[in-house]
């Protein structure tokens, strides 16, 4: 049996696989899949940070007047009484609750402090272009690029697949990521499938 034919049985399994997964995971979002909050996850390896539009449930131990449910605001800062306003923006919850413990000391002896991600909403990416549901989507975790152009309902018939193009905008400046899903699809090069984030925008023309 020739080393060709075995690489091309190899690479038609990968593709296969990972074609049963697509089909999934289409079925899964035809089912209803919400686009509300589906758990808090981190990305690969790493704590959910927070960012913009999140809710914050803070309270502490038999201090029932300070207990707030508090909105992360546009500029990524949150308002708290007593100690006033504190940065949350791209921080852990763990990391805020140790901020605000620290600050509290000074009116509370030894305040225990906890602060849960009430609700995800800063999570949103968009698909826009050639797929069957274009738009904003809020999800309670992270994606990578294949979940979101399921959850987008899939490429339509008159998709460019291998033109396919993530926009970033980090720092202020925008850069575009390519994506060739016939390569993702075969299982030739699915490092492309990248995890998006926050405001990532997948274009499909």
């Amino acid at each position: 049996m020739s080393d060709g034919w075995t690489r091309g049985a190899r690479r038609w399994r990968v593709g296969a696989c990972l074609g049963v997964f697509l089909c999934a995971t289409l079925g899964m979002v035809g089912s209803g899949f919400s686009q509300e909050r589906v758990g808090v996850a981190g990305e690969a390896g790493g704590d959910y940070l927070i960012g913009p539009d999140d809710v914050l449930d803070i309270s502490i131990w038999k201090e029932d007047t300070l207990q707030r449910k508090v909105v992360v605001r546009p500029d990524g800062k949150i308002s708290f009484p007593l100690i006033g306003e504190i940065p949350a923006a791209a921080r852990p919850a763990e990391e805020i609750q140790k901020e605000i413990t620290q600050r509290l000391k000074k009116y509370i002896p030894e305040p225990v402090v906890t602060v849960v991600v009430e609700k995800v909403a800063s999570y949103k990416i968009y698909v826009i272009g050639e797929v069957k549901n274009s738009g904003q989507y809020q999800v309670g975790h992270y994606l990578d690029v294949v979940q979101a152009l399921a959850l987008a309902g899939g490429l339509t018939a008159y998709a460019a697949e291998n033109k396919i193009r993530i926009l970033r905008r980090e720092n202020g400046v925008e850069t575009a990521i390519p994506f060739e899903y016939a390569k993702v699809k075969s299982g030739a090069d699915l490092r492309q499938n990248i995890i998006l984030r926050r405001g990532d925008v997948v274009v499909v023309p």
